[in-house]
């Protein structure tokens, strides 16, 4: 029929849509931009109605697109998901992660070991903040992070309760001392926004640690990510930055725990409460044996944020 919507037209739509730049959804796509604007005109001539209002500078949406990129996703979603089941293929499955290197990682790198005929798609600096409503909108499968909030539709588990530690250059004080208590971070303009894990959860948790030195978020600098970046900020700064027990080595820093408490961070795995994927089933399996560790497990004496620390 002449009306009908070509599935390869609408998987281009919504490209363009989530990017809202012709290069880049592209680039996306493995396609000449020329070509992608050719379908994207023959999409509207087909539909009949303006889906995109294009400058020089900006790509927007139209009220009309608005409106088809919502229908689109589900289409597509749908057809994906039938010729997968068709193919007798379990779908895939989105995971947020939070950043290379962290706890998260490690889980997933035990599922897809574990389950290697599944498919999984990492997705870095998310956080639980904007994960949940993606979890809810099913743009995302699963997130992990620290959940303050519980919300009605996502379920989670406790995956680790990992104790802090300090990165300390080699040249401070600091670096002499074997752990290093609370305490002794007064005074040092301790960084506590460095490092993959630096969300605004971390910042909530970290904070309210923070609270009897008298430190707040006031006037701190954006959350610096990525290995060269956080080799860079230790460089720069002579002066401790709060970070994962789990942190990897970081050139001309070394790595000491916090002590006087022992602060853990309490990362979680969240989902929608109705999936049902056999990736989900090999995530779960990799906390459990990870967690054989004592991942689960509060040390004695343990500080912990709230609100988990009532729940506990």
């Amino acid at each position: 029929m002449p009306d009908d919507l070509e599935i390869r037209l609408l998987r281009y739509f919504v490209v363009v849509a989530e990017e809202l730049h012709f290069s880049r959804a592209a680039q996306r796509l493995f396609i000449a931009q020329q070509a992608l604007s050719r379908d994207i005109r023959r999409l509207e001539d087909r539909v009949g109605v303006r889906l995109l209002d294009r400058t020089t500078r900006s790509v927007e949406l139209t009220a009309a697109g608005r409106l088809l990129v919502t229908r689109a996703q589900e289409l597509l979603a749908l057809h994906d998901l039938t010729v997968r089941e068709l193919r007798g293929e379990a779908p895939s499955l989105t995971v947020d992660v939070v950043g290379p290197g962290l706890t998260p990682t490690l889980v997933l790198d035990v599922a897809r070991q574990n389950a290697p005929e599944l498919e999984f798609f990492a997705r870095f600096h998310t956080g639980t903040e904007p994960a949940v409503p993606l979890l809810l909108a099913e743009r995302l499968d699963v997130s992990f992070g620290r959940n303050p909030t519980r919300v009605p539709g996502i379920r989670e588990r406790v995956v680790r309760y990992e104790p802090l530690a300090v990165l300390i250059p080699e040249t401070h004080r600091l670096a002499d001392l074997a752990a290093v208590p609370l305490e002794e971070l007064r005074g040092t303009g301790v960084c506590f926004r460095a490092g993959n894990h630096a969300t605004p959860a971390w910042d909530h948790a970290v904070l309210q640690l923070l609270a009897s030195l008298g430190i707040d978020a006031g006037g701190a600098h954006p959350h610096v990510q990525g290995e060269d970046e956080l080799a860079r900020h230790v460089r720069d700064r002579d002066a401790p930055i709060l970070t994962m027990g789990s942190q990897a080595a970081v050139p001309g820093a070394v790595v000491r725990p916090l002590v006087d408490p022992v602060a853990v961070y309490p990362w979680t795995m969240l989902w929608r409460a109705d999936l049902k994927h056999p990736g989900l089933d090999a995530l779960h399996a990799a906390i459990d044996s990870l967690g054989a560790d004592g991942w689960q497990q509060l040390p004695p004496d343990a500080w912990l944020p709230e609100p988990e620390s009532t729940r506990t």
